[in-house]
């Protein structure tokens, strides 16, 4: 019931949004940082008993190409959210391949220098700066007044519902997760605004979150073992 109650209020606002009047641009940043955005993926950990179905590839696979024919029909609003739960579900079925929350861990650690590269000199800085239409064709729009929007890409999204999956999974901090991971996403908007640049690689905040989240669960966990006392004479 609480899922299906907030995707009402979340629907509701994505089809009323592009027929407000717009906002100046710090009104616009701070509303899709702290409260579109949140309330919006306040609804993976939500769903998050589906996190361990079997068919997850499946319905991945479904909703992608859903979100290409909604797209190619002109149904934005139907894309979007397909976009957005195909990207959760392939984070989610990624995790399954996980067997052991060090995997987790050392993901944690690579994709922020994968990320950078890609966005700074790789090919997501390329299809941003020369072809940002591509972009947003895959990526997953949280909307303001007037249609103006922010954009998370499918990976971003993907990694965002692996860290909370895998929090849940591994018995770590599932709602301080959620906190910290989303806050570091509306910050990426906050400091991309503020320095005036296109978009900043957001999954090293993503991943910078998770470990706060749960940094001293983690060191606990996954710390090497003392070496057993030596026999006594």
């Amino acid at each position: 019931m609480r899922f299906a109650g907030l995707a009402a209020v979340v629907v509701a606002w994505f089809v009323i949004a592009p027929h407000t009047g717009g906002l100046p641009l710090w009104p616009d940043v701070v509303l899709v940082s702290f409260v579109v955005m949140p309330v919006t993926l306040l609804l993976v950990p939500l769903a998050l008993p589906l996190a361990t179905k079997r068919w997850l590839w499946v319905a991945t696979i479904w909703l992608a190409l859903a979100a290409f024919g909604f797209s190619e029909a002109g149904w934005g609003l139907a894309a979007n959210f397909a976009k957005l739960w195909a990207a959760v579900f392939a984070g989610w079925a990624f995790l399954a391949v996980f067997e052991q929350l060090s995997w987790v861990v050392i993901v944690a650690l690579i994709i922020p220098f994968v990320d950078a590269i890609s966005v700074w000199k790789g090919p997501t800085h390329s299809i941003t700066a020369h072809h940002f239409h591509v972009y947003q064709d895959v990526a997953i729009a949280f909307l303001v007044p007037a249609g103006r929007a922010a954009y998370l890409g499918p990976p971003d999204i993907l990694f965002y519902a692996l860290f909370l999956a895998a929090a849940e999974r591994w018995h770590l901090r599932v709602w301080r997760t959620w906190i910290a991971t989303t806050l570091m996403y509306g910050l990426t908007i906050v400091i991309a605004t503020a320095v005036h640049v296109g978009g900043l690689p957001a999954l090293p905040f993503l991943s910078f979150g998770f470990l706060v989240a749960n940094g001293d669960l983690l060191w606990t966990r996954l710390r090497p073992r003392a070496a057993s006392s030596p026999a006594q004479s």
